[in-house]
């Protein structure tokens, strides 16, 4: 296989940060989804609620890894979300309280995330250039 046959196959990889993002975008768009439904409709709120707080789960299990790479402080306060966002969904389920603070945690965690893939794009560039 050819440098460049190698490069592009490389290009077509998702990077742990792009899966995240892309995982982030489809549960907030499932919560925006269904920020307007009847309360009736309690099977579709319920899986997308479920989802998102099993995606925060899964987050915070990865960050009490002790071999998480990421600093300490950043993973402490991934935990804290993650146990806010269980609990918070609770309460747009038992209370009816606006799913909103739910996306707008997500939308953030994906603006840092987008941040993070910006400079992984800029250094492998920056990378290839100098090759």
């Amino acid at each position: 296989m050819s440098l460049r046959a190698y490069q592009k196959a490389q290009q077509r990889v998702e990077t742990p940060r792009e899966i995240e993002y892309r995982l982030f975008g489809q549960v907030t768009r499932a919560l925006m989804d269904i920020q307007d439904l009847p309360r009736h409709e309690i099977a579709r709120r319920m899986d997308a609620l479920d989802w998102n707080r099993r995606v925060w789960s899964f987050m915070a299990a990865d960050c009490a890894n002790p071999d998480n790479a990421l600093p300490e402080n950043l993973r402490a306060s991934i935990i804290s979300l993650s146990l806010w966002v269980s609990r918070y969904s609770s309460e747009v389920m038992q209370k009816g309280e606006d799913v909103e603070p739910l996306i707008d945690i997500n939308r953030t965690i994906m603006q840092g995330l987008a941040s993070q893939i910006e400079r992984q794009n800029e250094a492998t560039l920056q990378g290839a250039e100098q090759a």
